[in-house]
């Protein structure tokens, strides 16, 4: 890309004036086809996010991620502490989808999808234009005096900000503890749960100063995700891009005249008017290129567009282009790079798929009593002392459960009143149980023993243990 006369964005950012203090951002307000988009994309992710905790399926909440529990549900699954590493697994997909994406088409995550964009320019942003009204108006708002019109307003708008704030915090607290749990504090009264009460404020407040405050700055300095443009773009990735060859031509930029012919004096379609900068939420000029504060929110085409469509110019002098596209028309192809992503991809969403498939609704533990060695009875027979934990991963009780020993001859007997386990739902049961075996099925000082869980006669889960006997000098 050439290289623009003003160098000062390469050493800046638009958020810091030249005494390094905070630049107020005063975006203009976007409109445009992919603005409509981008609403219907954020309507319906806000919708999701908001109904996703109250929404059950087999008596299990479709999201939740109790972090302080180890236990999650994702799309109604439930995955308890035994099920980390499927977990992992997942978050571990969902960051390689994110960085294929990243590659292929830019931070369109940021500007489509983050619920910090979603919130702060399809929530609180278009509060603030109803009450503050448009840029000019917003910015002769700060400047003026404390008279009534602006206390008014001030307080209309920060109280409106902190309810939705507080109304956030629910939600994202839903996600930790549970809707039922939530609905039953609430049912309850806040007072009798501060525990939870305290924390709630705090991200309430921690929302607040976010989306009050601190707003753009979120993406330019909090987020690390921002960074990774650095290392993951490269010139074949679809990105929010200014044509420069069309924009600059021969002679560069030039205001705009009626009845002129531009391309007579080589001149670009670019008429100079800075509304693609006025328009930008975190206040870049994007004509200087690919810049770390761009999310890729689309604001500069649409306004862009209309610019165009006033002086009889084709659209897209900014528009979603890779780097090549522009300087040798290149289609988009997928790169080594990105077919690598798509394997990897491949590989583990298989991976997940074959470990859900093998994944049993009662997930069985059986350890030796800690501490205790095995005994020698009569017949030869040795004795080992275990402990066991039954995990019920559903939302029904399991019944008519029964452990038996399934690779050696022997007995297992367990310490109870019944011969049977009832496992409660998304519960477990635990307690002990003996195993006995003839010494002349042991081979050496440990073994390895397999044991079945059944319900009835129907086998639904195996495990193992290690079983002690007397050393062999054979």
């Amino acid at each position: 890309m050439e290289t623009p006369d003003n160098e000062i964005f390469r050493d800046s950012i638009g958020t810091i004036n030249e005494e390094g203090n905070r630049a107020w951002v005063y975006p203009k307000k976007p409109s445009g086809r992919f603005y409509d988009y981008r609403k219907w994309v954020s309507y319906f992710l806000l919708a999701f996010l908001f109904l996703s905790p109250f929404i059950k399926i087999n008596g299990n909440q479709f999201l939740m991620f109790n972090v302080l529990e180890r236990r999650f549900n994702i799309f109604g699954f439930p995955f308890w502490p035994q099920d980390f590493h499927l977990f992992v697994i997942s978050m571990i997909i969902g960051v390689m989808f994110i960085t294929l994406f990243t590659v292929a088409f830019g931070r369109i995550f940021c500007g489509w999808i983050c619920p910090q964009t979603i919130f702060m320019e399809m929530v609180f942003r278009r509060i603030e234009y109803w009450i503050d009204g448009d840029r000019n108006k917003q910015r002769k708002l700060d400047q003026q005096k404390w008279d009534a019109e602006k206390i008014r307003k001030r307080l209309l708008k920060w109280f409106i900000f902190l309810v939705i704030s507080f109304l956030i915090a629910n939600i994202f607290l839903a996600y930790l503890i549970g809707s039922d749990k939530l609905i039953r504090y609430i049912t309850e009264g806040p007072l009798n749960h501060l525990s939870t009460l305290f924390p709630l404020l705090i991200f309430t407040a921690v929302f607040y100063f976010v989306f009050a405050w601190f707003r753009e700055q979120v993406c330019v300095i909090a987020c690390p995700y921002g960074r990774l443009q650095g290392v993951l773009l490269d010139n074949k990735s679809i990105v929010v891009a200014y044509d420069h060859k069309r924009g600059e031509a021969e002679n560069g930029r030039k205001s705009f005249r009626k009845n002129e012919d531009r391309d007579a004096l080589g001149y670009g379609d670019c008429i100079d008017c800075l509304q693609c900068v006025h328009v930008c939420p975190t206040g870049i000029d994007i004509r200087n290129g690919t810049q770390l504060e761009c999310v890729n929110c689309t604001a500069c085409i649409d306004e862009c567009d209309h610019i165009m469509e006033s002086i009889n110019k084709p659209k897209g002098l900014i528009r979603y282009a890779s780097e090549d596209n522009i300087e040798k028309k290149a289609p988009f192809r997928l790169t080594a790079r990105m077919k690598g992503y798509i394997a990897v991809l491949t590989i583990l969403i298989g991976l997940l798929t074959g470990m859900l498939f093998l994944r049993n609704d009662v997930e069985a533990t059986i350890l030796r009593l800690p501490g205790q060695l095995y005994e020698h009875k009569e017949n030869n027979i040795i004795s080992n002392v275990f402990t066991y934990k039954l995990v019920n991963k559903t939302t029904q009780d399991i019944e008519d459960v029964s452990l038996k020993l399934i690779s050696q001859k022997g007995e297992l007997k367990l310490v109870s009143t019944t011969e049977t386990i009832t496992v409660p739902k998304q519960g477990f049961a635990e307690g002990t149980l003996f195993i006995e075996i003839n010494n002349s099925a042991l081979s050496g000082d440990r073994n390895k023993i397999k044991i079945g869980v059944y319900q009835g006669d129907e086998l639904i889960e195996t495990t193992t243990a290690n079983f002690l006997g007397p050393r062999s000098y054979r």
